[in-house]
């Protein structure tokens, strides 16, 4: 700038065109290096603040332990670091074949609201072309978790199939029609397209798919196409969340305004992708590990540390009319069976036996594999006439298991049935007289139902 002011004296006295033009040109090089300057600053200062966003994102992570503790550890970073207006987290509930979808409102404090998708837009394997020119037919599973497709809105039952349509996040191609090759706007987007798929794969590891091939992207933009028809979001992006086991649901910000989403919101998105699913990962086999250690792994049901710990809590719990009651259940002639037929056939024997327990018990009781042949059911609010007429239904549904491709006629049951109305009364006394009133059970001659 210097240097052109005085040059520009300089012409006061004898001025040229040539000197005019050099005058100007070293003008627009100073100003361009201001320019320069300050978008270098900017630049500096957005990356700053694209990692200190993502750094947060990890250290909310690393505070939690809950899967929805993970994913409200993300979303407050996540709005402010992309601009989004809305942000989507779709997963499947670790318990159930759920796929819950909620939607975080990040301009007006973080409200929320949910909704199921139907679990076929996250385990169809058939593969979608998310970006060609034609629409494809998606068939959907049927059931959504523990709804019933019925239950759903029309246009989520899963009898119809849903048209996947072209995403609206800023892609390539629109509507269904593919630019012209060679043409500026084909080079232009295939530019823009190599450089999201760039920080996309740098930060995710993924190099050994294509992004129109990556099956976790596929699902992924199927499960945006369903965000943006649910929730009537518009300009989207998206990135799918997967874990050991494999994808476990999508996390997709959304804004009004039209346009290419920059660079920074591509790679923020991508790594609060993976570094959730990391986290989620080892949520789930935090509780998978917790749900091995209180289930019976030959029947499937509660064993007796889960019944006793269910026992204490409800003991902390119980309100002064509340009644309990205890059936202990044991097979008959268990021993024999296992010494004539093999152990093989006892543990199928003792699956069935649960089974029929199962099926047999009301809703709100909990059954549980005690030991050995021996099983257990906690009764909620029971009369004693109720516990018995419970244990009778288990009797019955046990004598009427068919279990001749084991080689084996009849299978019986003995049970104790005891009931506590005192709620000063210990659970454990009432174990303790369902056991007495079982064994009471097999003196009389097995088979049978004895109230305590």
């Amino acid at each position: 700038m210097g240097l052109g002011l005085i040059v520009a004296i300089r012409l006061a006295g004898e001025t040229t065109l040539m000197d005019w033009l050099l005058a100007v040109l070293l003008v627009v090089l100073g100003a361009a290096a201001v320019r320069h300057r300050f978008a270098v600053r900017d630049l500096e200062a957005g990356r700053r603040q694209e990692a200190e966003s993502f750094a947060r994102i990890l250290q909310g992570l690393s505070r939690s332990i809950s899967p929805d503790a993970i994913l409200g550890a993300i979303v407050e970073e996540l709005g402010s670091g992309t601009d989004a207006d809305h942000i989507v987290i779709v997963r499947r509930r670790p318990d159930a074949r759920i796929l819950e979808a909620t939607l975080v409102n990040a301009r007006t404090g973080g409200s929320t609201s949910s909704t199921l998708f139907p679990i076929g837009d996250l385990e169809d394997p058939i593969a979608v072309d998310v970006v060609g020119s034609d629409p494809v037919q998606v068939p959907i599973e049927a059931g959504a978790g523990d709804r019933r497709a019925t239950d759903l809105p029309p246009s989520m039952r899963p009898s119809l199939a849903v048209t996947a349509v072209a995403s609206t996040a800023g892609g390539p191609r629109r509507s269904g029609r593919r630019m012209p090759a060679g043409s500026p706007a084909a080079d232009l987007s295939q530019a823009i397209q190599a450089t999201r798929d760039f920080g996309l794969n740098a930060i995710a590891g993924r190099t050994g798919h294509d992004r129109e091939t990556d099956p976790d992207r596929l699902v992924a933009e199927r499960i945006a196409r369903r965000a943006r028809s649910v929730f009537g979001l518009r300009h989207t992006l998206v990135a799918p969340l997967s874990t050991d086991g494999g994808m476990i649901g999508a996390l997709l910000i959304s804004r009004r305004t039209a346009g290419a989403w920059p660079a920074a919101a591509h790679r923020l998105l991508a790594g609060a992708s993976v570094e959730a699913s990391a986290a989620l990962s080892r949520a789930y086999s935090h509780r998978q590990a917790e749900a091995r250690a209180s289930t019976d792994g030959l029947t499937g049901l509660p064993n007796r540390r889960y019944f006793d710990e269910f026992c204490a809590l409800l003991a902390r719990r119980r309100r002064a009319e509340d009644s309990v009651g205890v059936l202990m259940v044991d097979i008959d002639r268990f021993k024999a069976l296992n010494d004539t037929h093999g152990h093989q056939v006892g543990d199928e024997v003792l699956r069935a036996v649960a089974g029929a327990i199962v099926g047999a018990v009301r809703e709100d009781d909990v059954p549980a594999r005690y030991g050995g042949e021996e099983f257990a059911v906690l009764l909620r609010n029971p009369t004693l006439a109720v516990a018995v007429e419970v244990g009778e239904r288990v009797r019955a549904a046990v004598g009427q298991l068919d279990l001749d491709r084991f080689g084996v006629d009849h299978v019986s049951v003995s049970v104790g049935a005891a009931v506590a109305e005192d709620p000063d009364e210990a659970i454990m006394a009432t174990i303790a007289q369902a056991d007495r009133a079982l064994y009471d059970a097999k003196r009389a001659g097995r088979d049978r139902v004895v109230a305590a």
